[in-house]
């Protein structure tokens, strides 16, 4: 199969990239580098250096499916430059389904984020209920959502929200909560905790890639997916670091007032199964560390990053 991969270099995509490489897909990756490209040279890879947002000069044609990943990731990122972010998430997305159309893609899977729903009480929370997005994050990739759905009739499309996403990749990030948490207990043997009852649900990276190769390689009906199987506090998830790295709590007061259960029995009913989890992704984090095989940098906390880089 020939993918077209937008976002390629960056967190999940990196791995991604990798695991289509070894099932011997040929690859487009589209991305802009900001975080730089840890991506081994390979004969079915091709990287072009790329804003979304001007893509008028690159030719899909030829090609089956488009994973989309690009955007301005996280709440703190797209406070930095909210109108670039509206661009980049929303507007970048309309662009991009048209000219995938017109130019004979067929496929389009969609990573949008599970934090659209906000804030729920709802013990199950499924993709019938109604998003609730709070930060101008969380409402781009509503609108995209919806940019992307009100042209299902002339594409397939897939929508995943994935939970927060923790593990190992070569394009690593230290700024989402089990990474985070799990290398400040590692360097400092202490974590500080923001609040601790919100309740967050949370998919190993190497699950979250196996949902778009699930997605890829099976017969899944178009629609949107939740994919993320622990919901946990997140003192829960430092306790979880503390029995593995031998560390301190702290917990302070908060203004993140998100706090949901992602419910994922509609990805789990098409016959996929997760295979990993939080523990897994501590562990292996811990390993990496300790083998001096992942070090804190700077492009691995995305906002510090950007700031430095004077992208946004």
């Amino acid at each position: 199969m020939k993918i077209i991969i937008l976002g390629g270099c960056g967190y999940v995509g990196s791995v991604l990239v990798e695991k289509l490489l070894n099932k011997k897909h040929k690859l487009m990756v589209i991305d802009t580098k900001w975080f730089g490209n840890y991506l081994k040279k390979h004969k079915n890879l091709k990287i072009i250096k790329n804003d979304i947002r001007d893509l008028k000069n690159i030719k899909f044609n030829g090609y089956d499916t488009i994973i989309h990943l690009a955007n301005i990731a996280n709440d703190p990122a797209s406070e930095l430059n909210p109108t670039l972010s509206w661009e980049i998430n929303v507007l970048s997305t309309y662009q991009l389904i048209e000219k995938a159309i017109n130019e004979g893609i067929k496929n389009f899977i969609y990573s949008s984020s599970g934090s659209v729903y906000g804030i729920k009480k709802e013990k199950k929370v499924t993709e019938d209920l109604p998003p609730y997005p709070l930060s101008i994050y969380n409402k781009t990739k509503m609108i995209a959502e919806r940019v992307l759905l009100s042209f299902k009739d002339k594409i397939n499309i897939k929508i995943i929200r994935p939970a927060t996403v923790c593990g190992l990749s070569s394009r690593m990030r230290l700024d989402v909560s089990v990474n985070l948490l799990s290398i400040q207990a590692l360097e400092k043997k202490e974590i500080n905790i923001l609040g601790g009852k919100q309740k967050r649900p949370n998919i190993h990276i190497l699950d979250l890639v196996n949902v778009f190769i699930y997605f890829l390689e099976k017969k899944v009906k178009n629609g949107i997916y939740n994919a993320g199987f622990e919901n946990l506090s997140i003192l829960a998830i430092g306790k979880k670091i503390q029995k593995i790295i031998d560390c301190k709590i702290k917990i302070n007061k908060s203004n993140d007032l998100r706090s949901y259960n992602l419910d994922s029995t509609k990805l789990i009913k098409t016959g996929f199964s997760p295979k990993y989890s939080i523990n897994d992704a501590i562990q292996e984090i811990k390993f990496a560390h300790e083998t001096s095989k992942l070090i804190s940098k700077p492009q691995w906390y995305s906002v510090k990053w950007l700031k430095s880089i004077k992208v946004i």
